[in-house]
């Protein structure tokens, strides 16, 4: 079941949303948006404090993106995940991937509630890799 979900949430044509994205590229938040958006996807950043990420225009919030993604991909400090899993459950969106180090049980446990299919202890760029 989860190599399935795994599977289908780095389908080449979802639109993916980094919560995290950053322009420090020491950053797994860099190198995350970085890889995905090299690799062919249609990739928003989501940053509260830039307003471009990489060249490309920030958003700071999923409920400001100009189309609702597919997948969020969630790369911030774990108490901020659960406030970005509660506006995905608001905005609907079918997907969340909790990076290592982002996830919390709190987050993962609202997410399954709410009936979000959630990712966690994985790492989007070694799936992507991995299956496509």
């Amino acid at each position: 079941m989860e190599n399935e979900l795994i599977k289908r949430a780095v389908k080449k044509d979802n639109v993916i949303a980094v919560v995290g994205a950053s322009n420090n590229e020491s950053k797994y938040g860099y190198k995350i948006y970085k890889d995905l958006k090299e690799a062919g996807y249609r990739v928003y950043p989501i940053n509260l404090k830039e307003h471009e990420i990489q060249g490309d225009k920030a958003y700071p919030d999923i409920s400001s993106l100009p189309e609702k993604p597919d997948v969020v991909d969630i790369v911030v400090p774990p108490q901020v995940t659960e406030k970005v899993v509660e506006e995905a459950v608001a905005q609907g969106i079918d997907i969340v991937w909790m990076q290592p180090g982002a996830d919390n049980q709190k987050a993962i446990e609202y997410a399954k509630e709410h009936g979000l299919n959630e990712i966690h202890n994985a790492c989007i760029m070694v799936a992507r890799r991995a299956f496509n």
